[in-house]
């Protein structure tokens, strides 16, 4: 078996979830978006069915509070796991607050863009399921690429289960910020898992202070990540405001404070990526990094623009998925560029 389930194979194999894992998280921004997060009020099925229902006559008269009670009684047990694990807070607010309690009329559109969403989490978890019978059949080649894939498929798994809690808190906030940062832990050991496979490379470079590069990849993969949950706050805060507000022209007005925090910060993370790709550049003709460094900038420059374009174009609908979906492939390039600087300054230390 391990002669035709090859590294190749499984490099492939890996590319292809990471791929899925990024268009699953545009498919999210999607979702968001359409203000369909809530188009299924039940998980997994959605409406009590595998196949959702296209029409509201398909549904009981009283489906409201069918699904309604559902969720409430959900929302007790995890509620009472939480407490138990210290966090009373948290399992105060998903038992009693008042957002929780609203549900929302049957939108068809609504409802099949959320099913899609879920779709593509099965496809996601299927391919990762696929990721560690590959890594277990080369075990004897690699055995941390055995405890990676059993990572990514555990980290897969609870985000599943996450996902049924956001759906039962009515997209709680900070259940939201929670979901997004475990999809990006889940690219990470992904990239990780491609990383490890990928053949050594020779660098044809005079720079010597790699350690130091590293040092500053870290610092810019803690910073986005900080403004990663920001934008999610801001995402979680249009929400609110489009609950009360129709006109989206005046809901940049009536944010709160994360939008402005949000906004400012980005200059930061500006500021630091424009030093970090001059550092990068000063490490010479190595095409990797090169390319690195030119998708790091790009990537940074289309950002910023589609931040501004939220900002001063009341929000274009079309773009806020598009804005989410640069900000993670900004994310998932930083920890790779991390992981080849750390990789290099290991060689060149065993060479010395």
């Amino acid at each position: 078996m391990s002669r035709i389930v090859t590294k190749k194979f499984f490099k492939r194999l890996n590319i292809i979830t990471i791929i899925a894992v990024y268009l699953l998280i545009l498919v999210g921004g999607i979702v968001r978006s359409t203000g369909s997060g809530m188009g299924c009020p039940d998980w997994p099925k959605c409406f009590g069915s595998y196949v959702p229902p296209t029409s509201e006559d398909q549904l009981p008269p009283d489906y409201k509070e069918i699904y309604l009670a559902k969720r409430v009684a959900k929302n007790e047990r995890v509620a009472k796991m939480i407490a138990a694990l210290g966090f009373e807070r948290l399992a105060d607010q998903i038992q009693n607050d008042p957002n929780i309690f609203v549900e929302q009329d049957f939108n068809v559109t609504e409802t099949w863009i959320e099913y899609l969403n879920r779709l593509l989490g099965v496809v996601i978890g299927l391919l990762i399921f696929a990721v560690l019978v590959t890594a277990f059949i080369l075990r004897k080649q690699s055995k941390s690429i055995l405890f990676y894939a059993l990572l990514a498929f555990v980290l897969v798994a609870f985000q599943g289960w996450l996902g049924s809690i956001v759906v039962s808190t009515n997209l709680l906030p900070g259940m939201i910020t929670a979901h997004m940062i475990l999809a990006m832990i889940l690219v990470c050991v992904l990239i990780y898992l491609a990383f490890k496979l990928e053949d050594d490379q020779t660098i044809e470079s005079n720079y010597s202070d790699w350690g130091k590069l590293s040092q500053w990849l870290i610092v810019a993969l803690v910073l986005f990540l900080i403004q990663i949950a920001l934008g999610t706050q801001v995402r979680e805060a249009i929400d609110k405001v489009a609950l009360t507000i129709s006109n989206r022209s005046e809901w940049i007005e009536s944010m709160g404070i994360s939008f402005y925090i949000h906004r400012t910060y980005s200059l930061l993370i500006l500021m630091l990526h424009v030093f970090l790709a001059y550092k990068l550049f000063k490490v010479g003709e190595t095409g990797r990094m090169r390319l690195l460094t030119y998708s790091l900038v790009g990537l940074i420059g289309l950002e910023i623009l589609t931040g501004a374009v939220l900002s001063y174009f009341a929000v274009p609908a079309v773009l806020q998925p598009v804005h989410l979906m640069l900000a993670t492939l900004i994310f998932g390039i930083q920890f790779y560029a991390l992981l080849v600087t750390r990789k290099i300054k290991t060689i060149q230390t065993v060479n010395v």
